[in-house]
Parts: C-alpha cells; structure tokens; sequence
C-alpha cells in the first residue's frame, strides 16, 4: 500500500507548532506601546544609573607559588623549611591557604603601613580629615574589599587585583600588597628556621646529658658486677663453652662409671662354684687370669676323665688332681678378687670425678644464669645509650642544616609581573548596564504586555467567538467613525467619503456604499444561506448586556433585508428602554403593548419607515410586567399574525442577563442572533447570556461583532476587512468633483 501525504493535515500540523511564536508575535503587535516604553525606560534608567557611579580602575600584579621551594641543602631542607607538600591535595590546600594569606590583616596591615595609607582620605572617599584618626586596622579591613586573588588556570601563578577610583594609587597599592606578601612569607620562613635553630640547641643540650648520663651508669655497671671491658655478649660466649665443655666431660666420666658398675656387677657373679665362668672382656684384658683359667678347666677335664674311665674319688690319681683343681681354683678365684678390688677403685675414682665434674658445671650454669640477669640490664642500659647517641648525632645534623638554611633566605614566593598603571576604567561598563537595562525593560515590558492581554478578558476577534463560546460568527459591522476623526487623532485616515445620517444605525440606508453597509449586507446573506431550506422568518436580536449594540444591529439586519425585496418589520421588544420610535421618529405612545392588552390591532402599530419595504412596531407604553405579557398566548398570537403580514420579523429585545424577557421570546422564534460589543463585551458575560439562551434550548444562529475598529493593530492581519471599513466605491475629491477610480494609475 502506497501512504500518500495529506497537504491540509501537513499545512495544519505547521500552523499547530508555530502557534505558540504566532501567539507570541501576536502579544508584542497588541501591546508594542508598552513594550516599547519599557524598553526605553529600562534603557535610559541604566545609563543614568551608568553615568552615576565612579569609575574604577584595576591594577594587577602576578606572583608565582611554588609549594616545593629551591632546596640547595637537598631534601634534608624539608625539616628546616616546611615549604609545603609533594602530594596533589596537599598542594591544593597550599595554594588556597595562600590567597587566603594575601588577603589577610597581618599582610595588608604591612602593605598600609609601607603606603601610609591610613593617612589617604581620598581613599576613605573624604573630602577632609576626620576628627578621630583612622587606623590601620580600620585601614586594613577597608583595603580588603578593594583585593581580589584570582588564581591562574593550570599553574602555580596567581593574580592579585586591587580596584581603586585613582589609577596610579591603584598600582601602587597593588605592588605594595604584593611585596608585603612576599616579605611575610619570607620572614615566616627565616623566623620559623630560628625557632627550629633555637629549638634543635636546647635538644641537643638535653641529649648530650642525657647521653653522658647513659654512658656513666653503664660503667658503674660494669664494674660493680665485675664485667669485663669485652662485651657482655663475648663473656656469654665463654661461659657457654665452658658449660659444654664441663657436660661433656661430665658425660664421659659418667658413662666410664657405667662401665666400672657393669664390670664389677659381672665380677661378683664368679663364685667358688662357677670359677671358670668369667667374662670374655675380663680374659682378654689379662693374660695371667686367662692362664690360671686355663689351668683350672684343663683340671676339670682331666678329672672328668679319669673318672670317665672308672677311677673313683679316692684314686690317687683323682685326689691329685683334685688338690690340682684346687689350687689353680684358689689362685683364680684370689685374681678375680684382685680385680674386683681394682674395680671398686676405679669406682671411688670415677664417683668423685663425677661429682667434681657436676659441681662444677653447676657453677657455671649459676654464673651463666646470673650473666643473663646482668645482660638484660646491661642491654637495657646500652640501648638507651645508643638511641642517645643516635638522637644527638642527628639533632647535630639537623641543627647545622637548619643554621645553613637561615642564612640561605630561600623564598618559594616570587613576583612575576609588577602592576602596571591602569589606562582605562572596568567599571562602570556603560555598554553592558545598558544591554542588561535593555534586557530587563524588554522582559517586564513583554511581562506587562502579557499581563495585560491575560487580564483582558473581553470579546475581540472571531476566532475567539467560535473558540471560546463555541457559537459560529456570522458577522461583524465596523465602529462608525465621525467626519475628520482621523485628523482630530493625529492619524491621517483615507476616509473617502463622509457619512451623513440621523443616526448610525440607518447608516446601511443612508449610505449603502459605506463599509458598515457591506457589512450589514455580509450579514444578511450569511442568515439567508445558513439554513437555505427553513429560512429564518423570525428572527431574535439579543446581547448579554446593555450598550452592544443590539439596537443597531437589528435595524441594520432589517435594512439590509429590506433591500433585498422582503417585506421585513422590526419590532421593539424591549419594554423597559424601547429606542426604536426614536431611530425611525415615531411617537411611542402606540406601540406592542396596546397590540398585547387588546387596544390596537397590528395594522394600527405597524408603520413604514423611511426604507422601502420596512415597517417598524415600537414598543408602547412600558408596562409594569413585561415578562407575563410574553409568556401570554396574545404575545404567540402577535407574532403569527406579523408572520403572516410580513416575510421577515425582526426583533430588538433586552439584555439576557440583566431580564428574562429575551430567554422567553426566543423560544418562539427561528432563531437568535447573539451581539457582541468589540473589547467591551467580556467572555464570562458572554457565556453567562448564551447560557441563559441554552437553559430553554433556544435556537442560537450565530453571533455578530459589534463595534470593531478596524484601524486597532489587533486587526491588522484582518485583511479581508479593509473594505468592510469604508466600502468599496468610488472616491470622492475634496472638492467634490467627479468620482475618481482608485485604481486607476496615476500619470
């Protein structure tokens, strides 16, 4: 499916995004007078204001703040001079506490005293010196409202500015303020390194006793515990080689013991019974005990022998060798006796060499045990001493390093660019007070334009009839302008002709080629072909308050209509301020009323009026009850008898709002025209008549806009009404010669 644009949606979508500029445009056309004015004043009350004030002139000088100031010491500076920080944010706080620094009293203070500043009574805006003397604290706070610090983007400098109504006291004061700060600085920084000097002496002084101190108590200890001049960890050293060397000896000696006890356990097994069961070792270490031994067993055999082979106990060979075997047991059994005294010996021996060896190493375990107790006082004393001597050699250092720095006089504040005299003032700055008063009359003049248009409720254009009060708008007659109006304004008006009529509202009959006449005639035809099937015969003329115009425009409705042809007549509904007799010069004393209270028929009422083709009926006598004589079957009867007699019927009846005359005429009618008065008629008035209309469903055609003076810049874009106001017809000279075409060209 092919989507094909639709030019009157697109054309009208255009129209709805620029109706908020349009309503804007529309505002400033209306109300340009007072925009205007308010421009203007705006304008000239800020350039009077301009030409009031003093001019100030600025004077500035440039100084750069280096946080981390020339060390010729190295970084060993730091600790004299607290210049400032490496680090981002401490730099940050530097250079705030800096500008806070310049503008501070200690340094404008100084900056006065160097000018003599106090003594200036131009500079307090005084023409004499006062009776009390102005001091320089006084001074002081008064220079503090003339200085600006500005720091330089993206650099270590900054700006001090100082305003002043004099140019060169201006530059002075600035150099001044400037030098002042950098002088504070650098005396801050001298009388700091002095108070640190001075600081570091009586520290050094302090530690140097305190260290002498340390180094006599550690002697005392040394020598009331008898330690030698080696260190405590040297004779630790020693004590514990001798306490492993006295454990190992201990160990052997205790284990050589061992040895003697097993040996002298085995010997004491050998009894006369088992002499020949001595121990390996104890053969193999005697050559004499292993013969006897040898001896003795071979005896044995023997025995054993012989009295194998049958030889009893008393043989003599057997007793033989039985004093054999005891001989050789007894000398046996005397060695092995021998040996075991030999061992007990050795025993006693080992015993007391054990027990030296112990006692011994006792000893040295208790010397050791008391050296510790020693080494932890001694180790006490001999850090304290060290941390001294440490201490004092680096406040040495410091203090010479701080003594080097105060001669130095290092400053990291140092003057870049010196003031320069000021050739031209900064303020007041006439072209841009003039541009803000210009900016500000515009905006109250647009707010007070604005203002005035919102307050304005009245009826003005025709879209605002269909768009506020939803009713169509079926025509307009234009305001009725006296002969040479326009020069008596002071407005050149191309008026064409001059209008001569008894009264406006039979202007459309005395002069048919005017604009209110075509306007009349608009009307006319809009009624004719609203409802071309079911014309409207009778027709109801009604506004919502006195003094629209109604009046006027019913006359000019009927007119018109009577121009065409028809048989038309206008009656005077309204019973309680009729006007009709007076416009067609009739005598009101017959009139509706006498039609209504049975005195007179409508032949006797009904008249022709000066216009062919029109009849008027005024309205009579007033009555007391007007309301009930139209809510009377004789009222209903009357109009029918005039529908018969007559094509048309118009009616000029009261004020909805203020009666309910014209609410209850209109339910008898084919429909009703609604009047509005040009920027006289309100909205709520407005609605509060149609409303009167719609609560008994009257039938309302349209309404008509009464009054419009077309030369008013609301409608200026009105175009289409340019003839509306003078017609269109031939001129006339002002010598009333022949007609001239206006649109013939000139030669």
């Amino acid at each position: 499916m092919i989507e094909t644009s639709n030019p009157a949606m697109s054309h009208k979508g255009r129209e709805d995004s620029l109706a908020p500029l349009l309503n804007v445009l529309t505002m400033v056309r209306k109300q340009w007078a007072i925009i205007a004015a308010c421009l203007l004043l705006g304008t000239g009350l800020s350039l009077v204001y301009s030409k009031t004030l003093p001019r100030i002139y600025q004077a500035q000088s440039m100084v750069e703040l280096d946080p981390n100031a020339f060390r010729p010491l190295g970084e060993k500076m730091n600790s004299a001079m607290p210049l400032g920080a490496d680090d981002f944010w401490n730099n940050q706080e530097y250079y705030e506490t800096q500008y806070r620094i310049i503008t501070s009293t200690k340094v404008l203070e100084r900056a006065v005293r160097d000018l003599g500043l106090q003594n200036d009574y131009d500079f307090f805006g005084l023409k004499a010196a006062p009776e009390k003397p102005i001091t320089v604290e006084e001074t002081a706070q008064t220079l503090r409202a003339h200085i600006t610090v500005e720091p330089v983007k993206n650099s270590r400098l900054a700006l001090i500015k100082v305003e002043d109504i004099q140019p060169k006291r201006a530059k002075r004061i600035c150099d001044a303020v400037a030098t002042a700060f950098i002088d504070q600085n650098l005396e801050k920084a001298i009388s700091a390194t002095s108070d640190s000097l001075a600081w570091l002496g009586s520290q050094v002084d302090a530690v140097k006793k305190d260290l002498e101190h340390n180094e006599n108590t550690l002697y005392e200890f040394k020598r009331s515990n008898d330690l030698p001049s080696t260190s405590i960890n040297e004779s630790s050293n020693m004590i514990r080689l001798e306490m492993q060397d006295l454990n190992s000896a201990l160990t052997r000696t205790r284990t050589r013991k061992q040895e003697l006890l097993a040996r002298h356990a085995e010997l004491a097994k050998i009894t006369t019974e088992n002499a020949e069961s001595l121990p390996a070792s104890e053969l193999l270490a005697s050559t004499f005990l292993q013969s006897m031994r040898t001896q003795y067993v071979e005896g044995l055999r023997a025995k054993r022998m012989l009295l194998a082979e049958g030889k009893g106990e008393n043989h003599p060979a057997v007793k033989s060798l039985d004093m054999k075997i005891l001989e050789s047991r007894t000398a046996l059994l005397a060695e092995v006796k021998n040996i075991q005294g030999a061992v007990e010996r050795d025993l006693a021996v080992i015993q007391r060499e054990e027990a030296g060896e112990a006692a011994l190493y006792e000893a040295a375990h208790k010397r050791a045990v008391d050296l510790n107790m020693k080494e932890i006082e001694y180790h006490r004393l001999d850090r304290s001493r060290e941390q001294n001597e440490k201490l004092y050699a680096m406040l040495l250092e410091h203090m010479k390093d701080a003594d080097l720095a105060r001669n130095n006089k290092a400053n990291n504040i140092h003057l870049i660019e010196v003031a320069v005299e000021p050739t031209a003032p900064i303020r007041p700055r006439v072209p841009l007070n003039i541009a803000i008063g210009a900016v500000i009359g515009l905006v109250f003049g647009v707010g007070l334009g604005w203002l005035r248009g919102s307050l304005d409720n009245s009826i003005k254009t025709p879209e605002q009839i269909e768009k506020d009060l939803g009713i169509t708008f079926i025509g307009m007659l234009p305001a009725v302008e006296e002969p040479n109006a326009g020069k008596a304004k002071g407005r050149r008006v191309p008026t064409r002709r001059t209008l001569q009529s008894s009264s406006p509202a039979l202007i459309v009959h005395d002069d048919p080629h005017s604009g209110l006449a075509e306007a009349a005639r608009s009307i006319r035809t809009n009624l004719m072909f609203t409802n071309p099937d079911r014309p409207y015969r009778r027709l109801l003329v009604s506004s919502a308050a006195p003094g629209e115009g109604k009046t006027t425009i019913a006359c000019s409705i009927a007119i018109a209509l009577a121009q065409s042809g028809q048989r038309v007549c206008i009656i005077d509904c309204d019973l309680r301020r009729p006007q009709l007799h007076r416009i067609f010069e009739r005598s009101g004393d017959r009139g509706v009323t006498n039609v209504l209270v049975g005195e007179a028929a409508i032949e006797d009422v009904a008249r022709p009026t000066k216009v062919e083709n029109l009849w008027s009926i005024p309205a009579g006598p007033i009555p007391p009850n007007p309301a009930d004589l139209f809510h009377s079957d004789r009222f209903k009867k009357f109009l029918d008898d005039a529908s018969e007699s007559f094509d048309r019927i118009i009616i000029d009846s009261p004020p909805l709002v203020a009666v309910t005359d014209s609410a209850i005429i209109s339910t008898l009618m084919d429909g009703t025209v609604f009047v509005l008065r040009a920027f006289r008629t309100t909205r709520p008035l407005a609605r509060q008549g149609l409303r009167a209309l719609a609560d008994v469903d009257a039938p309302v055609i349209g309404a008509v806009l009464n009054d419009m003076d077309l030369n008013r810049h609301e409608y200026s874009y009105y175009h289409y009404y340019y003839y509306k106001r003078e017609g269109y017809a031939p001129t006339q000279t002002a010598s009333d010669g022949p007609p001239v075409d206006p649109d013939a060209a000139s030669v």
